[in-house]
């Protein structure tokens, strides 16, 4: 027997689903939820469905869009010469409110992570390097967390690249290992971009 009306135990169980929400907090917001009047609920009920139906991945960068391309891949006053390469993209809305980066971005969709079953093809690797071929950028940014699976795709990034004609940079100072980057303050993640290193020399 359930403590809860079933309708409000099932929301409760579809918002532990989300990351970092237990089931403890998932009750407190499914009640927070019950208590608001229906506009509330109905209005919410429709940015979900419009979620789903509107929004779709870039072609080009793999970002979110509601069309072909993302806004920032439309923009023609994004120096197109720099290509920062990010894990997801919580990443990519960290670094653009840095203020420091007015490059464009390829978002990755996660990290290599043999455990998990994660690899070079569950990535968007294949297209990061179309996309170098194509497009010609003069450097590639590395943004990927400092932990053992970003340095790994940091290291197979550079692998990947390395015979193409792109000074190749990774994101270093001011960040912490272990540190996710959606979670830095803005002049850390400020710092690492200005202080970028070359990898493998190139």
């Amino acid at each position: 027997m359930t403590a809860l009306p079933p309708a409000l135990e099932r929301l409760a169980a579809l918002l532990s689903r989300l990351p970092s929400i237990g089931e403890r907090s998932a009750q407190r917001l499914a009640l927070h939820i019950l208590k608001q009047n229906a506009d509330f609920a109905r209005s919410m009920a429709d940015a979900m469905q419009e979620l789903h139906g509107s929004v779709q991945f870039c072609e080009q960068c793999h970002h979110l869009a509601t069309g072909a391309l993302c806004s920032f891949c439309q923009d023609a006053h994004r120096d197109r010469r720099l290509l920062c390469v990010v894990e997801d993209v919580p990443d990519l809305l960290a670094i653009e409110r840095s203020s420091e980066f007015h490059g464009l971005y390829h978002v990755l969709h996660g990290v290599l992570s043999p455990l998990k079953g994660v690899g070079p093809r569950d990535l968007t690797l294949d297209s990061l390097l179309q996309r170098v071929r194509r497009d010609r950028p003069d450097e590639v940014i590395v943004a990927t967390s400092v932990s053992v699976e970003g340095e790994a795709t940091a290291s197979y990034v550079q692998a990947l690249l390395g015979a193409e004609p792109v000074r190749i940079s990774r994101i270093a100072s001011g960040v912490p290992q272990g540190a996710e980057l959606e979670y830095l303050d803005q002049a850390t993640l400020g710092r690492a971009l200005k202080a970028r290193l070359l990898l493998g020399g190139s």
